[in-house]
């Protein structure tokens, strides 16, 4: 009988059932079930099992639960953030000058990209060219309780870099949004001036958002640029590799 059997071993038997599944239905079972999947044994076992980077050095975690399972969904919620869509799912686009354009690496008077997974950057023209999404974080599988109690940091990354031949400028602008849309938190980098005859080496920009307090349901990502000569075309700053990421 399972009751029988000594705890360390029905732990074992209990980190092979899906996670989802440990939740919904073996929590539910009998008092001695929810314990353990309330408790953190469990979870660090599941952890280690799959190999979850980073699990070794979360022994102060409070919550292993959320930690595998914010582990386990890791992923860029930024769509097409290298222009392989041309502009797909990009709203609020101000398209200065002569616009935005996609172009293949390296580009013209460019470099390659540190990795060799991105192959396209957007670039921008003459005048502000600004594009955003928002990210609406249950849809995404985070759900009210997780964000208002755990507050799990939101790590924001982006890549930006000029021509050699042209100056430009850059900005990145990012807030934590309530349900009716209001800002909770927000970061926004300086305008960022590129000179003309630089190396036109990528350079990432991130920042990390924590303790930001309950309400959080959307994350507003915007960033833009323009180039300083005003030169008809598209020798403005180019950006790829945007990112944004919920981690325990």
């Amino acid at each position: 009988r399972m009751e029988s059997l000594p705890e360390a071993v029905l732990i074992r038997i209990l980190a092979s059932i899906p996670a989802v599944d440990l939740v919904l239905a073996c929590r539910l079972v009998c008092c001695q079930w929810k314990n353990l999947v309330d408790g953190a044994a469990l979870w660090i076992l599941k952890c280690q099992q799959e190999g979850l980077t980073g699990a070794e050095s979360q022994e102060n975690a409070e919550n292993w639960q959320n930690f595998y399972f914010l582990s386990k969904k890791r992923k860029n919620l930024i769509k097409n953030p290298c222009g392989e869509e041309d502009l797909q799912h990009w709203g609020e686009v101000e398209n200065g000058g002569d616009g935005w354009k996609i172009e293949e690496l390296p580009g013209d008077f460019g470099k390659e990209f540190p990795s060799e997974e991105v192959h396209k950057y957007f670039v921008t023209s003459y005048e502000w060219c600004r594009k955003a999404q928002v990210i609406d974080l249950r849809a995404e599988g985070y759900w009210e309780e997780l964000m208002d109690t755990t507050q799990p940091k939101v790590v924001v990354k982006d890549w930006y870099a000029g021509r050699s031949d042209a100056g430009c400028l850059y900005e990145l602008c990012v807030k934590l949004l309530s349900e009716n849309e209001d800002v909770l938190a927000e970061y926004k980098s300086e305008t960022i001036a590129i000179p003309q005859d630089n190396d036109a080496s990528w350079t990432e920009i991130s920042h990390t958002f924590s303790n930001y307090g309950p309400g959080v349901r959307f994350v507003r990502f915007e960033h833009g640029g323009q180039d300083t000569l005003f030169w008809k075309g598209w020798y403005g700053v180019r950006v790829t590799n945007s990112s944004v990421t919920v981690e325990p």
